[in-house]
């Protein structure tokens, strides 16, 4: 039934496709080709993610897209540069330097960013 042999995909919304456009392809640097129905992302590897306009979009509230890097500093500074702004947290169970990286605690180095239409995405380095 659903091991047909065609890969599955992602997908989410965005409120205007063209920000998302730009952002993906040239702040991020991924491959990105549109069609009549929104946006479709090329993944290192082979995988793809589907982004598409909804006019009542709302940001989704958890993490949407990770990118596993291997140096997540060396990544943080280069986005920030290209003026992504990180995510700041100080939770009891959850908190990020001035950088906006969240460092031990047993998992990956990471950090959070919103995409034009708000939703969180993030890069990390696996331990």
């Amino acid at each position: 039934m659903l091991g047909n042999g065609k890969p599955p995909f992602s997908s989410f919304s965005v409120n205007d496709l063209q920000k998302a456009k730009k952002f993906y392809a040239e702040t991020l640097g991924l491959e990105v080709s549109e069609s009549p129905m929104g946006l479709e992302l090329r993944m290192t590897g082979g995988g793809k993610v589907f982004v598409y306009p909804k006019p009542d979009h709302n940001p989704a509230t958890f993490t949407v897209l990770n990118f596993p890097v291997d140096d997540v500093e060396q990544v943080v500074e280069e986005l920030s540069g290209l003026g992504v702004q990180f995510e700041h947290y100080d939770r009891p169970n959850l908190k990020t330097d001035k950088k906006g990286i969240a460092r031990g605690g047993g998992g990956p180095e990471i950090a959070w960013f919103k995409d034009p239409a708000g939703n969180i995405l993030s890069v990390l380095q696996p331990n």
